[in-house]
């Protein structure tokens, strides 16, 4: 009888030395690979009316518009981070979901670990992902303000001023353990359900679950670019 295997971290399918690649990071770099792919490809054919064209075009201006709700004043401005976010995230988000991850093995030199994992699947990815977020706040926080955007972190001005600048530091560092630990939690638990009803049930038990999980996919993308874009507002802000 085959067993389950669920493993909350990713297994190396090769390793540099001691240095191990991933199998999520392999799909995370499959995934940036693809969207690269797609945008040149966009930009080389955008003056011609293909489907291909007019879906992408639909899709960012979607994005742009959703932008515009919440900074309507940088939202051109802010939606290359905004728009990045959400593809990298959805599309390794929904590969998990895929015929064959997990269930194509291979030898590492040292063990038989599945060759595929959903990219968001790993902390490693989403820990790495929220620093380039929060990353991205302070870049564009000193771009529009100089250095006193730094102030509401470092101000000696008085004591209360000092503390509440030791918070905000605090929140910054908050907020890369918040994305990170909920995207995870949420795609990596929709794949253990996946794995265990596929288990139990095959064939068709998964079907329902997998519609439930392009919908959490969905909504783990938008929700983690949309509070990255919200970050980001407020940081290029001249009062906090």
């Amino acid at each position: 009888m085959a067993s389950l295997h669920i493993s909350i971290s990713a297994e190396p399918i090769f390793y540099f030395g001691e240095l191990g690649f991933t199998s999520s990071m392999f799909v995370s770099l499959l995934t940036t690979i693809l969207l690269s792919l797609v945008a040149y490809k966009f930009y080389k054919n955008k003056d011609k009316k293909t489907g291909f064209t007019l879906f992408v075009q639909a899709i960012v201006e979607s994005l742009y518009g959703f932008a515009q709700t919440i900074a309507p004043q940088k939202a051109r401005e802010f939606l290359p981070l905004f728009g990045s976010i959400f593809f990298f995230v959805i599309i390794a988000s929904w590969a998990g979901l895929l015929p064959g991850f997990e269930t194509i093995w291979v030898n590492n030199g040292r063990d038989f670990v599945p060759l595929l994992r959903g990219g968001t699947a790993d902390l490693n990815i989403t820990l790495g992902t929220a620093m380039v977020a929060v990353f991205m706040v302070q870049v564009f926080g000193y771009k529009n303000l100089g250095v006193k955007y730094f102030k509401k972190f470092i101000n000696f001005s008085n004591p209360i001023n000092f503390f509440v600048g030791f918070l905000e530091l605090i929140s910054e560092f908050a907020k890369i353990m918040s994305f990170s630990f909920r995207l995870f939690g949420n795609i990596f638990a929709g794949e253990v359900l996946l794995a265990v009803i596929a288990f139990l049930l095959p064939v068709f038990g998964p079907l329902p679950f997998i519609g439930l999980e392009i919908f959490v996919g969905f909504i783990q993308a938008l929700v983690f670019a949309t509070l990255t874009l919200v970050f980001v507002n407020i940081a290029v802000s001249s009062s906090h």
